[in-house]
């Protein structure tokens, strides 16, 4: 499998874990549609229903196929992405599509914490490229699940932070909601939580 074959796939799963469309007033990315968000759709000025504007109507018609070329092109190649690790690729590019820069900064921090200099701008660029080459050689089989961890805790700290975002962190039933699951997707089972563990964390939120 080429590269671009394994960024495409990786696009594919990023759209079907996404889902089709949404306009959650809960969730401050508006109105969605396979994980394309309205604010992404005007800043690139993607005026697909031929209005004029660009609303949820235009949100509405994006296709599958769209959703996956933006990714690729601007969630994927123009954030420098491929330049990281390629254990980190799936895992950053999956949270830079739900959390835009935050999902560099979720790495740089790491970096950081593995006593690698690195400034937390939410930019790759040089500096980061290099620090992360490092960070991995120093640990090529925990990088990725290392990432996925912090991923997670900052998944949890929204939730801590904003009680309306709680219901993306933990089901209604009292299990791993969406934004838990989709950070564990990408950590070795063994660094899961358990539904103890999990309930545990969350209790203090009532």
């Amino acid at each position: 499998m080429t590269a671009d074959t394994e960024v495409r796939q990786i696009a594919e799963e990023i759209v079907a874990r996404e889902g089709g469309y949404v306009n959650d007033p809960d969730d401050p990315g508006g109105a969605t549609n396979y994980g394309v968000t309205i604010h992404t759709l005007r800043r690139l000025g993607l005026d697909l229903d031929g209005d004029g504007d660009v609303d949820a109507r235009d949100v509405q018609r994006l296709s599958r196929v769209q959703a996956v070329e933006i990714f690729i092109q601007h969630y994927f190649a123009r954030p420098r992405i491929a330049e990281l690790p390629e254990v980190l690729h799936a895992t950053v590019f999956d949270m830079y599509v739900n959390a835009g820069g935050n999902a560099v900064k979720i790495l740089q921090r790491l970096l950081a914490e593995m006593g690698e200099p690195v400034t937390v701008d939410g930019a790759i660029g040089p500096q980061t490229i290099a620090a992360a080459a490092r960070a991995y050689g120093k640990a090529p089989g925990h990088l990725a699940d290392a990432y996925g961890i912090a991923r997670r805790n900052y998944y949890f700290a929204l939730a801590d932070a904003r009680p309306a975002s709680r219901k993306y962190a933990r089901t209604r039933a009292g299990g791993k909601g969406g934004w838990i699951r989709r950070a564990e997707e990408f950590i070795s089972p063994h660094f899961h939580l358990s539904e103890a563990q999990f309930r545990a964390r969350v209790a203090s939120w009532g």
